[in-house]
């Protein structure tokens, strides 16, 4: 894997659609980024973590009429949803971008300049099927049948017939550049979602209706008095905004190009297709990757909806099982890329077995063997065998190869699947070394066996922080672990001696996990 180590890593979210409260979807996305922007930091890399809502079209206007608010009104309430998600869940970006605040409006204004002065705007008539609800445009092609006859749109949405005044994008102009770019290595992953938006291009590309008439709850086209932007040219625009564009900033010139935008598999077209060819037509440079994920699917793989009745509140989640324990299940349990599922059951089992008993059991019994035999001093070390370099060895490769090089790669369940291996490794060799017994027949080699268990430890709280960082923190805190060595580079340094050297004292451990019970209406 390629040295990173000091290099700039720019990681964006979607902007959220603030329409309705946040769901488990949203959480999932958030709390992937955020692993991968931890994981990025612990590299040693500058990080720039992004996410938000995105708050204007007409889906959000018609809302709050039907409310009878105006959709600033609707659209403070609704982001502060959102903030609050982020904050319960632990995600650690470093801006919370609204589409409503006026750098944004500014930015989004620049990039339609940029892309007139192309020539790559004109003034046409719009007539075509739209759907409010995806605030995306359709071709009569594209369009599937309900089961009453009418016609939806490939996400299943209904969609109206639209006619209008509208500005038009040359997206025709720039297929060729968009193969080239889809079809080069590394741009979009998964592969089922490149292969997917290069079959979209070869079928021809039509320029792009980009601005609306027909309401006023938008950025406003610059030069026109009843144009706004059509949302998606404002949305896609956040991630330029984030870092002070169009001024020559310090944050762009550092950050952009994006490295990674981590969005949902039914806006791939959005940000692979679009979002490149706008850049293009701005003589802008284009993101470095763009993954997207799968959908998080209720009990017996249901799509989530509000017609369903089976959305569910991340935050109702994390109170019930704790923030961690719903962090490490969803890393924990979907393939990154691909459709998962959760349910309440699934997520005690995880939490109980993978992190209470294997990790936290472990966690538990080494430290408070050394807080009760050793008076809380660390232990000293006499010489290593076979067995205790055959277990660093285990754990080297985890921490230092498979995890970093899982996680580079978005195979995050993958890396949480090594953790977990090196974690059960630990365990067989404390049950087969037995400090227990050697407190009485070799003394010295349980001082040993405990400093070995011990480095592990804290080298496996470190790799798995970013999963589980406030258990982590709470860990290797009691452990005396200075956070400045709470890196991988920091955790493979001689930081054992020197602490073992010192006066510091283990305490009486609290259990890092308490073991989780479903609700009482819940089945067993």
């Amino acid at each position: 894997m390629a040295d990173t180590q000091n290099t700039p890593y720019y990681i964006t979210t979607a902007i959220s659609y603030p329409n309705g409260r946040p769901h488990i979807g949203h959480a999932y996305e958030a709390i992937a980024a955020d692993v991968i922007a931890r994981f990025q930091r612990l590299q040693g890399r500058d990080v720039r973590f992004q996410t938000g809502t995105d708050e204007h079209g007409l889906k959000m206007a018609r809302k709050a009429e039907e409310q009878g608010r105006t959709p600033r009104d609707l659209a403070d309430e609704m982001a502060g949803y959102f903030q609050e998600m982020c904050a319960a869940l632990n995600i650690s970006h470093d801006r919370f971008i609204r589409t409503v605040e006026e750098d944004h409006h500014r930015a989004s204004q620049s990039i339609w300049e940029r892309m007139a002065a192309a020539g790559d705007l004109y003034l046409d008539r719009y007539e075509g099927w739209y759907s409010v609800r995806d605030e995306a445009y359709y071709d009569e092609s594209e369009l599937i049948e309900g089961e009453g006859g009418e016609k939806l749109s490939p996400q299943q949405t209904p969609v109206e017939w639209t006619v209008e005044e509208s500005w038009f994008f040359r997206l025709s102009k720039y297929e060729k550049p968009l193969l080239d770019l889809l079809r080069s290595d590394g741009f979009l992953e998964p592969a089922s979602r490149r292969n997917e938006m290069i079959a979209f291009v070869e079928q021809g590309l039509k320029d792009l209706s980009v601005s609306r008439t027909s309401f006023d709850w938008g950025v406003k086209v610059p030069g026109s008095d009843n144009h706004v932007m059509y949302v998606w040219v404002d949305a896609l625009t956040n991630y330029l905004t984030g870092l002070g564009f169009p001024d020559e900033t310090e944050n762009y010139a550092k950050f952009w190009p994006a490295d990674l935008h981590l969005i949902g598999k039914d806006i791939v077209r959005f940000h692979t297709i679009y979002w490149p060819a706008f850049l293009m037509s701005a003589d802008l440079p284009l993101p470095k990757k763009v993954f997207g994920h799968g959908f998080l699917l209720a009990r017996g793989g249901e799509k989530m909806s509000k017609s369903a009745g089976n959305v569910v509140d991340p935050q109702d989640l994390a109170d019930q099982f704790g923030v961690d324990a719903l962090r490490y299940f969803l890393m924990r349990e979907v393939a990154f890329g691909k459709d998962g599922s959760y349910s309440p059951e699934a997520i005690v089992e995880r939490a109980n077995g993978e992190l209470g008993n294997a990790f936290g059991n472990l966690a538990q019994r080494t430290l408070g063997f050394i807080a009760k035999n050793l008076d809380g001093s660390l232990p000293q070390i006499f010489g290593h065998t076979d067995s205790d370099n055959s277990l660093f060895e285990a754990v080297d490769q985890a921490i230092t190869r498979e995890i970093p090089q899982h996680f580079e790669n978005l195979a995050l369940q993958q890396g949480v699947e090594a953790w977990l291996k090196a974690v059960f490794a630990c365990n067989s060799y404390i049950d087969a070394e037995a400090p227990w017994a050697l407190r009485k027949t070799d003394p010295e080699r349980m001082q040993t066996v405990l400093a070995t268990l011990y480095i592990c430890i804290a080298q496996l709280g470190v790799a798995i922080s970013p999963v589980i960082p406030a258990s982590a923190d709470k860990l290797l805190e009691a452990m005396g672990i200075n956070p400045k060595l709470r890196t991988y580079d920091g955790i493979r340094s001689h930081w054992y001696s020197p602490l073992a050297e010192s006066n510091f004292r283990l305490d009486k451990p609290t259990p890092l996990f308490p073991r989780l019970e479903l609700p009482a209406n819940e089945d067993a």
